[in-house]
């Protein structure tokens, strides 16, 4: 079973304009609403993929309930803690040639509330996966990432995180199975502009010899690295293709990569997966379907 956490999930409301004018009022073209959050994305992609998965984290009001039903409606297994006070937000994204993005605060996550949600990972057993996805609200500890993975560490659980600066640094002594830096967050890391792939894959390294046992750079345009956990570095080009939506791309590719060793045990085939599902994601109005992934992968 694949666990995905997302401690600040959301629904994303989309409109589309013809223009953007702050003079006079928007009317859009058309809307869409879409659940939300870099944990759940994963989570929906792995039920794509037919991949058990249960999203996890926090959820209030009736933001959360609608949440909630959009999820059940397509089949995804979830187990949320309820907040008492608050809303689960919504972000909005608006798009009219380009994209403008305008993401809420969400509901404040009580202490005891956040040790509910450690006893459900208690559950966790060996060969399971957990994913940490995203940064910690600002009213947390900014260590709870690190505190997780050392409650639950030494019962065989893979970890995977995909987060930014020092919270992705202090889960590396936890050994990880998976970390996803985009190549400026991996620059950011060590105060350096990352410019070649040689440089991506030095870095890389060096994040695997500090505890990471697979590091996946992704790099947009210039496509991915794999620093993979016997010490090969696998770059891969960028699928070509019409970018349609950059929202749940990363996410995505984490879900791939999951899918990937599960399916097969190699790391070549989980970061072709990867890569598919990050541009089937590119090229759609939302998270990637599974035929889609499946066209791109078979063309890798």
């Amino acid at each position: 079973m694949v666990y995905t956490v997302t401690f600040n999930p959301a629904l994303d409301y989309v409109v589309h304009l013809k223009t953007l004018r702050t003079e006079d009022i928007n009317r859009t073209v058309s809307e869409e609403l879409y659940y939300g959050g870099k944990g759940i994305n994963v989570s929906a992609v792995l039920a794509r993929l037919q991949v058990p998965t249960t999203a996890l984290g926090f959820i209030a009001g009736f933001t959360g309930e609608k949440l909630r039903e959009m999820l059940d409606a397509d089949g995804i297994s979830h187990d949320f803690t309820p907040l008492a006070e608050g809303h689960t937000r919504i972000n909005v994204k608006i798009k009219y040639g380009q994209e403008l993005d305008i993401n809420a605060g969400g509901p404040a996550i009580p202490a005891e509330r956040v040790e509910r949600l450690m006893e459900k990972l208690e559950q966790l057993r060996a060969g399971d996966f957990l994913v940490l996805a995203g940064s910690v609200p600002v009213q947390l500890p900014d260590d709870l990432y690190s505190r997780i993975l050392q409650a639950l560490s030494g019962r065989g659980i893979r970890f995977v995180v995909d987060t930014t600066g020092r919270q992705l640094m202090n889960v590396l002594a936890y050994r990880p199975f998976l970390i996803k830096p985009n190549h400026h967050e991996l620059g950011e890391l060590f105060g350096k502009e990352m410019t070649t792939t040689e440089e991506i894959a030095e870095y890389a390294g060096r994040l695997r010899e500090m505890g990471a046992e697979n590091v996946l750079v992704s790099r947009g345009a210039d496509g991915a690295l794999l620093a993979d956990a016997t010490g090969a570095i696998r770059p891969v080009p960028a699928v070509k293709g019409k970018l349609v939506n950059s929202v749940g791309c990363g996410d995505s590719m984490v879900a791939g990569f999951i899918a990937g060793y599960l399916f097969t045990g190699s790391y070549e085939e989980a970061l072709k997966l990867s890569v598919a599902c990050s541009a089937a994601t590119a090229f759609s109005r939302e998270l990637a379907r599974a035929d889609e992934i499946q066209e791109i992968y078979k063309k890798l």
